[in-house]
């Protein structure tokens, strides 16, 4: 027989601290975080900070700093009120600017772009984390990269600070908008990286990241000397401030249509992989129609915002167009059941056409109406007015006919979003060449209205001129309507078409 324990003898069982209990819940909080984190940041964070690349570019760039802060130390010794810190803060963002502008961004196109070429991301993608979380992943393991630079430079830039002749304003407008545009270039590349499949393809990719990446990083380094040249002077422009605000949302709505653009051409066919990419447009059509009729409004319902948010903004449309309208016939058949006519948003490039056409008419009608209701418009104006219609007629016109000939000349190689993107760039080449070449043989002026009447580049550059000497515009309603019409009547033929090829795709 075992002996009787005495409880009474027994110690208490220990009450639980409050220590204790603290300890349990930042345990718990610090798991439930990192079963949340993403994993694949911390993989390419680890695999970047182990590479050659950061650890060379981050000693260079501390070793510059070093030398810029011991010559301004130099210089300014004994020089109470002297005023250096412009030139030195853009010296120090000039060594930040090349790593966050350049490097940043094309180690993040690089990183995606290996491993497709290397076939490791069917292994990524068989983790079960969905191509847009694996996405935002990548582009936030080479923003941490990003910030662990910026914290080095960062005393740096401050010390430009108590150099005079900068303020603390300034210095944060332009960190405020670099970080904006770092971010932006990180997705654009890992966006480049989803571009193209074969070797040619890559190569060509390739040598046109590095190009942009050097006009990037041109642009983010004039655009910091100019606002840290002009101080606060430019801060306190009303207009600055406007394109200060319209900067960050281009840049913000921009940069996520590019990562849901990306994360689409990483999905699976059997995904609803269009919505993501077609929803941003749609949301980014609407901010900015908002934004133009508030600052057309604000303005004292100018003319000039009307025509500037008309022309760039549709300009800007029917080069996104490109890519929206470049997609396969058909659609998986796990999709087929809730798709209706007006389910713009599901895959297909009959749903990706419509809606293209949709938002091209859309925005034309608008900043037409807005420019017919504006308060000062001139006689020039009304030209405008006719450009603002036919230059979404012309982008409908282009779009139709790139589809339409990739499904009529040898359908099954040439209806790829490659070729349609590649007979799109054709057919407006073609059509902006060939009519001034055609009016110089015939002895007519090379931007003659009739011969040019179908030239996307001439055309819209003749509905927008104002003939003084003939007291009007040089190009008339009538023709006006005639675009229109044709523009129109390929649309029509275009949509035709495709609903008898997506038939066909599907009863095969």
């Amino acid at each position: 027989m075992s002996a009787p324990v005495d409880t009474a003898m027994s110690p208490p069982a220990p009450e639980p601290s409050a220590a204790g209990g603290r300890l349990a819940a930042v345990e718990s909080l610090s798991q439930r975080w990192g079963d949340r984190l993403n994993p694949l940041v911390v993989k390419d964070l680890r695999q970047g900070l182990r590479t050659r690349v950061f650890w060379v570019c981050f000693s260079l760039l501390l070793l510059a700093c070093l030398m810029v802060a011991l010559v301004a130390y130099v210089e300014t010794r004994g020089q109470g009120y002297a005023h250096h810190g412009r030139g030195y803060f853009f010296s120090f963002f000039l060594c930040l600017g090349f790593i966050h502008f350049f490097v940043i961004p094309y180690s993040a196109y690089r990183s995606l772009a290996r491993e497709r070429e290397d076939e490791t991301w069917v292994l990524v993608v068989l983790t079960g984390l969905g191509s847009r979380r694996i996405l935002r992943g990548k582009v936030a393991s080479f923003l941490v990269q990003a910030a662990l630079y910026a914290s080095a430079v960062g005393p740096f830039l401050l010390f430009s600070y108590f150099l005079n002749g900068i303020a603390l304003s300034t210095i944060l407008v332009v960190l405020a908008l670099g970080g904006a545009w770092l971010v932006f270039l990180t997705v654009a590349g890992v966006c480049a990286a989803t571009l193209a499949d074969g070797r040619m393809g890559r190569a060509f990719v390739h040598f046109g990241v590095l190009g942009a990446l050097g006009l990037a990083l041109a642009q983010g380094l004039g655009g910091a000397y100019a606002m840290t040249e002009s101080g606060e002077r430019l801060l306190r422009d009303t207009e600055f401030t406007y394109g200060v605000l319209f900067a960050l949302m281009l840049m913000l709505l921009d940069g996520w249509l590019l990562f849901e653009a990306a994360a689409s051409r990483l999905a699976l066919p059997t995904e609803d992989y269009s919505r993501g990419p077609r929803r941003a447009l749609g949301v980014q059509v609407l901010l900015a129609m908002a934004a133009g009729t508030a600052i057309w409004w604000l303005g004292g319902r100018a003319h000039l915002v009307a025509e500037l948010f008309g022309l760039l903004g549709g300009a800007h449309l029917v080069f996104v167009g490109m890519f929206v309208v470049a997609d396969v016939d058909g659609q998986a058949r796990a999709l087929r059941a809730a798709t209706r006519p007006w389910s713009v948003l599901r895959p297909g490039a009959l749903r990706g056409f419509r809606w293209m056409v949709f938002l091209l008419a859309a925005w034309g009608a608008l900043f037409w109406g807005l420019q017919w209701a504006s308060s000062d418009l001139p006689l020039k104006g009304r030209s405008l007015q006719m450009a603002t219609v036919v230059l979404p007629a012309y982008g409908v016109l282009f779009l139709s006919l790139a589809v339409g000939l990739s499904r009529r000349l040898r359908p099954d190689q040439m209806a790829t979003p490659v070729a349609v993107r590649l007979l799109f760039v054709a057919s407006v080449a073609l059509a902006s060449a060939l009519p001034p070449l055609l009016a110089v043989l015939l002895g007519h002026d090379v931007d003659d209205g009739l011969i040019n009447l179908l030239n996307p580049l001439v055309g819209v550059a003749n509905f927008a001129s104002y003939d003084y000497g003939a007291g009007g515009p040089k190009m008339s309603w009538d023709l006006l309507g005639f675009v229109v019409a044709v523009a129109l009547l390929a649309a029509y033929a275009t949509d035709r078409m495709l609903v008898e090829r997506e038939r066909r795709a599907h009863d095969s």
